[in-house]
């Protein structure tokens, strides 16, 4: 899977203000930035991440995504 194709995944499925990727095709890396991340803790941040991309973690598609997310506030306060 590429950048393009992962990060069209998690937009489709989630209104992201930012996305970054890095990796090697099967581990990812990705800091995002979502209102819709507002109110929700670290692991229903990754949760609704995880949603974004149905069963391709189960296939291996995409073998880790390691992520950080960050509502526009707090993205903002870096």
């Amino acid at each position: 899977m590429t950048a393009e194709e992962l990060q069209s995944l998690i937009q489709q499925g989630l209104a992201c203000e930012h996305i970054e990727l890095q990796g090697d095709g099967r581990h990812w890396f990705a800091t995002i930035v979502s209102a819709e991340f507002d109110g929700l803790n670290l692991v229903q941040r990754q949760r609704k991440v995880y949603a974004t991309l149905g069963n391709r973690m189960q296939t291996d598609e995409v073998h880790a995504l390691s992520m950080k997310t960050h509502t526009p506030a707090e993205w903002q306060a870096q």
